[in-house]
């Protein structure tokens, strides 16, 4: 019996099949944003309520990652069972969206309880992969975090090909997969590291918060702040920036199509940050990507003399730029902690990175029809004191993934 499981784990290859099972299982983050159209019609709601959809699961990830983090429940029982049963009630919940909601009232908490359940999807996810390959973390991390980009890219895609499904058709196709990645992650289990020691100390509710006063996951940490203010927010304007710098108009396949490609080249930066720290370290690609961010923050607005070509690739560096330190973060974050609780300090570093993209998406989603593409100097700060918190990490030469 124990023979045969280890073999089946060989010919999975555990990183592959936890990337895979990641994709899957987050699939349900913005499943209802593929529908958005729709269920504006069909609802009577405004734009604007659509966005509430969206953010009720923000707000559900954050409260389930303090929960996991405070409690010590991320760390207590193994991480691929954790993953298992939220993705399983993240189908359920996703299901009966599609098949139950009729409004915003039964929409929301429906939305709301698939944060939730993503809270142990997401944050443990990292850790699986942390468990079965220390060693190379930022690498195997960078494979996890493009796939996620391609899930957020993947409402734009759809809307692109015009699919005639109805609209509760993608809802349920991420909840077929999303119980396909609880299976996958049962049968594969968790890895030999991140063993919990037997003179370990006990697990105390709130302990994770002294995971701050190390100096390795503080630094890691603040630069993970940073980069957060920035990233959701310039995932969510992308058509206002492409709309402002006039390469598409309003409601036009053309800007689902150019949105689609600006945020899912992420994907691909998140892939060669990944392979380049093997040779340079997590925290100097996470610095490099910060400054990359921070320049293009600082050089959009004043682009409206380029042409069209030379804006839009502008856009799209940014775009594989902007996504390609948060795996390294969580790197970074993992190594400087306890085994015992890598698990929990993860999800809090979510749960307070997921707290501030609410505020940045607020202010520019609030003021982009008046800024146009000067919009883009409200995410400056982010990756400019993103940089200045990681500096104990990327001023000196420290090991390599």
């Amino acid at each position: 019996m124990l023979s045969g499981r280890f073999s089946f784990r060989l010919a999975m290859r555990p990183v592959p099949a936890i990337v895979v099972a990641q994709l899957f299982g987050t699939s349900l983050w913005f499943s209802a944003n593929a529908a958005a159209d729709d269920l504006a019609r069909r609802w009577g709601i405004a734009p604007a309520d659509v966005g509430t959809l969206t953010n009720a699961v923000q707000l559900g990830f954050i409260l389930g990652t303090l929960v996991f983090a405070l409690s010590g429940l991320a760390d207590r029982y193994p991480a691929s069972r954790i993953f298992a049963v939220c993705a399983t009630l993240g189908a359920l919940f996703n299901g009966l969206f599609a098949l139950a909601a009729d409004g915003l009232d039964s929409g929301v908490p429906l939305r709301f309880a698939v944060g939730l359940c993503l809270a142990g999807v997401y944050p443990l996810g990292m850790k699986l992969v942390v468990s079965w390959v220390p060693e190379r973390a930022g690498h195997a991390l960078a494979w996890l975090v493009g796939m996620l980009t391609l899930g957020t890219a993947l409402p734009h895609g759809i809307r692109l090909a015009g699919a005639g499904w109805p609209w509760q058709a993608p809802l349920l196709v991420a909840s077929g997969l999303a119980l396909a990645a609880a299976g996958l992650m049962l049968r594969l289990g968790d890895g030999p590291h991140l063993k919990r020691r037997h003179d370990a100390p006990p697990l105390r509710l709130g302990r994770v918060i002294h995971a701050f006063t190390i100096p390795g996951f503080r630094a890691s940490a603040l630069g993970y702040f940073g980069h957060q203010w920035e990233l959701y927010a310039f995932w969510t304007l992308v058509p206002a920036l492409l709309v402002a710098g006039g390469n598409a108009l309003p409601g036009t396949p053309a800007l689902s199509g150019l949105a689609f490609a600006v945020i899912g080249i992420g994907a691909l930066g998140c892939v060669l940050g990944g392979h380049w720290s093997r040779r340079i370290g997590s925290a100097r690609v996470a610095a490099t990507a910060l400054a990359a961010s921070a320049l293009c923050c600082a050089l959009f607005p004043l682009t409206a003399a380029w042409p069209e070509w030379a804006r839009l690739a502008l856009l799209l560096f940014w775009g594989a730029a902007v996504i390609a330190d948060s795996p390294h973060f969580s790197a970074l974050s993992a190594r400087a902690c306890a085994p015992e609780i890598v698990g929990s300090a993860l999800a809090f570093q979510n749960s307070i990175g997921f707290a501030i993209t609410m505020l940045s998406i607020q202010i520019g989603t609030r003021h982009a029809g008046d800024w146009g593409m000067a919009t883009a100097w409200l995410l400056l700060p982010g990756p400019l004191l993103g940089l200045l918190g990681l500096f104990p990490l990327w001023r000196r030469r420290v090991a390599v993934d």
